[in-house]
């Protein structure tokens, strides 16, 4: 949903100066969860976007640059342009899964781990099952101690993830399917094995661009 508020600011649905919606109602608009929002929200202040104030709400600071990579992802519209996404989020996220089989701490392992649980127990709609998968692979951008691996992924957003699970009810042999793939990245970095890791999500993004052809 960062991306859609981003998007919202750029075409000026929201002015500078401007509340945005309650925590709450943001929640129901984009069919998430309120700590979704908050870290939404929490990138978006980061980026110089806005800004919270107790007792006020979050308002808008600014507009993000009309031709600058979020507003491109807004023109995303239709199957051809996500395939031209996962190609993109291959280049990125391969050498993400290797470096991260070298560099990641206890800590950081642990955070991958709750991801794929959360991934695991997926029982709602497609908002459900996107905002999971995008908590794993940007857990992941996390661990390679490379913050631009993880600011590009957060521009990315979740969007990036969401036309895989279109329906209201992702297909059960689909999840699975993703959560077998998500397990073997996971097991390769844990094991410190970077050729593997990025085999590992390469085969994971090279199945999902052939998902989304079928």
């Amino acid at each position: 949903m960062e991306g859609e508020l981003r998007r919202g600011i750029g075409s000026g649905e929201w002015q500078p100066g401007e509340l945005l919606p309650s925590e709450g109602e943001l929640a129901v608009r984009f069919d998430v969860s309120r700590t979704v929002v908050r870290e939404a929200i929490s990138r978006l202040r980061a980026a110089g976007l806005v800004e919270t104030r107790r007792g006020r709400g979050t308002s808008v600071l600014a507009r993000p640059a009309a031709q600058d990579f979020t507003h491109s992802l807004g023109t995303v519209r239709n199957r051809q342009d996500r395939l031209h996404l996962l190609e993109l989020r291959r280049g990125i996220e391969v050498e993400a899964a290797a470096l991260t089989a070298t560099r990641h701490t206890p800590a950081a392992l642990a955070a991958i781990d709750a991801a794929l649980r959360r991934t695991a127990t997926v029982r709602g709609g497609a908002s459900d099952a996107v905002e999971a998968d995008f908590a794993f692979h940007r857990a992941i951008a996390a661990a390679t101690a490379n913050r631009f691996y993880l600011d590009l992924l957060d521009t990315l957003g979740p969007g990036a993830i969401t036309r895989p699970y279109a329906g209201p009810d992702p297909d059960p042999a689909h999840l699975d399917q993703v959560l077998g793939e998500h397990r073997r990245i996971r097991d390769a970095i844990a094991a410190g094995d970077a050729l593997g890791a990025a085999a590992a999500m390469r085969t994971h993004l090279d199945a999902s661009i052939a998902r989304l052809q079928g």
